[in-house]
This record gives structure tokens, sequence and C-alpha cells, in this order.
């Protein structure tokens, strides 16, 4: 079956939403667990400025701490030349850049025109250059805004297009408020795939409307085979109203590999992982195969059905009958 590649954003976009502080030794050692997982990548954190993002303050620290693994790539959000800079002299293997295909979104988001964000991020491209570290651009609310609505698709080709043009390694397709649809995720996908090949193309997904494996699903028919996800299913968007967390990384997983697909994963590793995380942010998080377990993770067999015998739920209750 087909290779997949999973690629982890919680201690980025899930921990940036918490409003408690993770320790810069506790988000190390989830990393290195994670690391562990058979993930193809992890965005490990920010370089935005400390002041806009608190919870993300330790960037440096966090990225000299970790141990790589081979075959694992770690990539960081890059907002600007100041954190390009920042992030490069930590040996970062991918810079992730951001901006909203919708207008309203991303004045909301980044306080700046789309103009002017493609401006800064083409700077942080050039800044970059053609180097060993590559670049990906992640497009916020390609299949919907909750104050445009709609985006049109030859819209959000047309910006996969001006940063392809600028020599991207890859294009992440972002469900950033959770509004996609399988029928509208498939036809994106195919487009972006079959009008751009040379990109590496991802699929982001926000479970807001409960359609995040659904869609997962949709992206597969039209062949993609990259998929950001949250242990634990954390992260969301400040901007959207109501908005819940990223697609659970354990959920999906759990899926695709009862589906036959070669994830790379060490689902085992993820949920312990993923076991860890209400300590750590002080809530309990979205996760259905951590609460329910595996689908094959069997229960002991009661002992009224060996013997037959009339089953009480309540056995002093029982007695006083």
């Amino acid at each position: 079956m087909k290779r997949l590649f999973m690629q982890e954003v919680a201690t980025r976009d899930g921990f940036q939403n918490e409003k408690t502080f993770i320790d810069t030794g506790d988000k190390i050692a989830l990393i290195n667990a994670l690391s562990l997982c058979g993930y193809a990548k992890i965005e490990v954190t920010s370089f935005t400025s400390p002041k806009a993002i608190p919870a993300l303050r330790d960037a440096e620290a966090v990225m000299a701490g970790i141990h790589r693994q081979p075959g694992v790539e770690y990539t960081v959000l890059v907002p600007n030349v100041r954190g390009a800079e920042r992030a490069l002299g930590c040996g970062i293997d991918e810079a992730n850049l951001v901006m909203s295909v919708s207008e309203p979104h991303n004045r909301s988001n980044l306080r700046m025109t789309r103009e002017q964000s493609f401006a800064q991020l083409k700077e942080v491209v050039g800044v970059i250059g053609q180097g060993p570290v590559a670049i990906n651009v992640s497009l916020s609310t390609v299949f919907g805004c909750p104050m445009q609505g709609d985006v049109p698709a030859g819209e959000v080709l047309n910006w996969v297009e001006r940063f392809a043009d600028l020599g991207v390694r890859g294009i992440t397709l972002c469900d950033t408020t959770g509004m996609a649809f399988p029928s509208q995720v498939e036809a994106l996908s195919r487009q972006v795939r079959e009008r751009f090949p040379h990109l590496q193309t991802t699929l982001h997904f926000h479970n807001t409307r409960g359609m995040a494996l659904a869609n997962t699903l949709a992206a597969l028919q039209a062949g993609v085979d990259r998929f950001d996800a949250s242990l634990g299913g954390l992260g969301g968007c400040p901007y959207a109203p109501g908005a819940s967390g990223n697609v659970c990384m354990e959920d999906l997983v759990h899926m695709l590999d009862l589906m036959g697909y070669d994830t790379g994963m060490d689902l085992a590793r993820v949920l312990a992982a993923s076991a860890t995380l209400p300590g750590l942010i002080g809530h309990d998080t979205p996760s259905a195969i951590l609460k329910a377990g595996r689908r094959l993770d069997l229960h002991p067999i009661p002992e009224h059905v060996h013997t037959l015998s009339k089953q009480v739920a309540n056995p002093e209750l029982e007695r006083t009958r």
C-alpha cells in the first residue's frame, strides 16, 4: 500500500495556543520522544517575536536541546527576516512560512494585507536562498474563511503559483477554520497536484466540524501523501470563532494503519507521548484513541459470560429487592 508521510505540529501549532507555559525541558523531552515515532517531519517551534507568542519564547533553547533523529526533518515557523536569521542560526532543516489566502483572515491574523505578507515572505525566501534549508509555505483558509466565506479555487492556485515561482519546495493547503468538506478537498488537491507536480504538497486539517478524517480520505483519493496532524488534537485558530484543534495524530494514524497504508509510524509510541500531554498542558485532550483504545485493544471477558449466570450491575440494589 502507498507510503504516507506524517508531520507533527503539536509542539508549535498546539503549544502556541496553550495558556500554560510548557517548560523548555518538557518540550525537549516530548520532541525527543516524538522523534522515535516514525515521523517524516516535526514542527518544533516558532521564531515569532516572544511578545507575540510567549508560549514559544524558548525557541533557540528548544532547538539546541533536542536530539535529532536521522530521517526526521525538523521544521520551524518563520514569520519574517529577523525570524529567519534566528532560525538559520539553529540549524533548521526547513522554514515554514505562513499567510492566508483570505484577505480578512490575513489582516486579522497577521495584521497585514496579503500583498504585504507576500512581500515580507519573499524577503525571507531571499535570505534563506538556495542553501540546504528547504522552504515550505502554509496557505491558510484555502477551503473557506469565517469572515469571507468561500475562497475561489482560482485564487488559491494563483497564490500557490506565486510562491512556486520563488522556488519554494512545498505548499501546505490549510483548512485553518475547519470549513473544508470532502468533495471540495479532493477537487482542490487534485488541481494543485496536477498543476504543480514538482511541489511537495501537504494537507493540514482542523476538526472543527468533525470532518477532518473524511477530508483526509478525500485528499488520499487525489493522490496526496503528506499530512499534518497534532498529537492529542491540540491547536486551533484564535481568529476562528468556535474553532477546535487540529486533526488528532493518533486518531489519523490509527485509521490509516487499519486501511493498510504505510504511515511509517509506531502508534504505541505515539499514544505513550500523547498520554503525557494532560500533565503538561493542564487539561484533557480530544484524542479518541487515547480514551477508547485501538480497535483491537480487547477487554477481559466477564465471568458471567462463561457461567451464563445472571449479570448483576448493582449487587447492593439487587439484594434489597
